[in-house]
């Protein structure tokens, strides 16, 4: 009887065979979810774009399926006819306005981070304008400032009788409704500063306080630093907020005594006087300037983040 011996088996030298399925199903994953967003992007988005632009170079009324190819000439008349250029320096009412808002929602930004007593209520009380609807906000100011009406009568209480016409002249017009603008996005840039601030450790703080710093020191060393990138965010969002202002100087005064808004212009040429062709001209520079102060706002204001580590 004889002993076999046996020899180790000897490790194939050739790579196991792969499904190709499996990796092909996986890079294709990602852009199965995104199929349907990007397609809405496209469809609601970009495609409405490129055809306003095609638009923007015709003499089309929006009624009529014959148009008619006219150059620059929408974008000359924009530039030229005064009365259409003039609704740029009712956007400086609301730019003016949009600052005031940044500033007063910083503050109250700032001291409501702090321990506060009822700072949970003020929160509330500075967020809740930014529910109520446009439209209703629009009819409650339109009474509030009308002859007699409840500024008047709190005006009245105090001895001082007016009758001045809030919204009848240009001057207290615009500024009534960019006060209005005010009251209303305020709490929204409140909410974007106070994530802000609260996203800060509070290592830093009892840091500083452990230096003495007071609390000036710390919103100039601290909180401004960190919240950099918000502010800037803000201010984009402001600028093109103040240019594209429409609900409620339209409900207000519906563009009357030279209240009339770049957006509420566009509106009248495309629906009122048929001129679908310059209200795309129209909507088109609207897109641009936007384009453009972010650009310069994001190369002005680099996003510089701070270490806080």
């Amino acid at each position: 009887m004889t002993d076999t011996i046996r020899t180790p088996p000897v490790a194939s030298t050739t790579p196991p065979v792969t499904s190709r399925r499996p990796r092909t199903w996986r890079a294709l994953t990602p852009w199965l979810f995104l199929l349907i967003p990007l397609t809405l992007l496209v469809v609601f988005t970009y495609a409405p774009i490129i055809n306003m632009v095609a638009y923007s170079f015709t003499d089309w009324d929006g009624v009529s399926p014959e148009l008619h190819y006219t150059g620059t000439g929408n974008y000359t008349e924009l530039f030229t006819r005064p009365e259409l250029f003039e609704v740029f320096f009712v956007s400086g009412y609301y730019l003016a306005a949009s600052a005031v808002q940044i500033v007063v929602a910083l503050y109250f930004a700032t001291i409501l981070s702090f321990d506060v007593r009822f700072r949970n209520f003020f929160k509330g009380l500075l967020f809740f304008p930014y529910l109520i609807n446009g439209v209703a906000i629009g009819f409650v100011f339109l009474y509030f400032f009308q002859d007699g009406g409840t500024l008047d009568s709190v005006l009245a209480l105090f001895g001082h009788h007016s009758d001045h016409a809030w919204l009848g002249d240009p001057v207290s017009a615009n500024l009534s409704l960019a006060g209005v603008s005010v009251w209303r996005y305020t709490g929204l840039t409140f909410v974007l500063f106070l994530g802000a601030i609260q996203s800060i450790p509070g290592e830093l703080y009892e840091a500083a306080e452990l230096d003495g710093a007071s609390r000036w020191q710390q919103f100039r060393h601290i909180i401004a630093p960190g919240i950099k990138p918000v502010l800037t965010l803000a201010v984009i969002l402001s600028i093109s907020g103040s240019l594209s202002a429409f609900d409620i100087p339209y409900i207000m005064t519906g563009g009357a005594t030279g209240t009339e808004t770049f957006v509420i212009q566009t509106v009248k040429l495309a629906f009122q006087f048929n001129k679908t062709g310059l209200a795309s001209a129209a909507a088109v520079v609207l897109l641009l300037i936007i384009l453009a102060v972010t650009w310069l706002q994001r190369r002005l204001v680099p996003d510089d983040r701070v270490d806080l580590v």
